[in-house]
């Protein structure tokens, strides 16, 4: 009797030790799965961040390439001074009019690049994790570049749009919607893989026709004002990467979508240049 009872407690205690391990194990595994999204969310926000400071890097340098060159500029006009016996009064009128109009042209370029910032983050914000993988969104130079993949955008080795990029085309349509004095250049790009079909004869053909189809599909599909946007293509010949291996071809294989302040809008805001005594 005595055996039996130390029995049904071996057993018993062996069973509560079970499901205690058990419970542990969930929620180990529940917490792995918390810190690995944290973890996503932290490389995705590194990211963005890396991108920003690489922006504000290239504006200062920029800068003082700038500054280098009015201050080349002002040794020569005090050497031209000096040489044709222009009156100081005079000289530093030129230099006041000169610095008015260099503190206007920061201006303009500060607002431009504000709101290529703004742009940037409402479309990186409004892009889900997944897209965020296939669509890379640059500034360089003061242009907001959007790169998209191939394999994301067409059906393989064809022009056609499939099915999977319209939402993302949809979201990048709102964007371009929304800053109505930026114009689109569509600009197709291709790796160096010869490609020869029925009415396609080269990679020139390609990276066109892939062009024009994201250019009709943000005019007939969103809406997009067709006198705002451009297609063009650029073939092999503007690779990201050499075209030795797989990831450097797949790389290759993009479509860029450019976005630029209105020229005529900009050189408005900037004006004339003050006139030179």
């Amino acid at each position: 009797m005595k055996k039996s009872v130390f029995m049904i407690s071996l057993v018993s205690v062996l069973l509560m030790t079970s499901c205690a391990s058990k419970k542990e194990l969930v929620a180990c595994q529940e917490e792995n799965k918390a810190l690995q999204s944290n973890f996503q969310d932290t490389k995705e926000l590194l990211a963005a961040s890396n991108t920003r400071v690489a922006s504000l890097e290239e504006q200062l340098a920029e800068l003082r390439k700038t500054n280098a060159t009015l201050q080349n500029s002002l040794d020569k006009s005090l050497t031209n001074a000096s040489q044709n016996n222009v009156s100081i009064e005079k000289l530093v009128d030129q230099i006041n009019e000169s610095n008015q109009y260099i503190r206007h042209l920061v201006e303009v370029k500060s607002k431009s690049d504000s709101l290529n910032m703004v742009l940037t983050n409402n479309l990186t914000r409004s892009l889900s994790k997944e897209e965020l993988k296939e669509v890379d969104v640059q500034v360089l130079k003061g242009v907001v570049y959007i790169s998209l993949a191939d394999n994301m955008l067409y059906k393989s080795g064809s022009y056609e749009i499939n099915d999977r990029a319209a939402e993302t085309l949809s979201k990048i349509a709102k964007i371009i919607k929304d800053y109505k004095d930026y114009d689109v250049l569509i600009e197709g790009n291709t790796d160096d893989v010869p490609i020869k079909r029925e009415n396609i004869r080269n990679n020139w053909d390609l990276s066109c026709l892939r062009a024009s189809s994201v250019v009709q599909a943000l005019q007939n599909n969103y809406g997009v004002d067709p006198k705002r946007l451009t297609a063009g293509g650029r073939g092999e010949y503007n690779p990201l990467q050499p075209n030795t291996t797989e990831l450097g071809k797949q790389r290759n294989r993009r479509t860029q979508i450019i976005i630029t302040p209105k020229l005529d809008e900009f050189m408005d805001l900037i004006g004339q240049a003050p006139d030179g005594e």
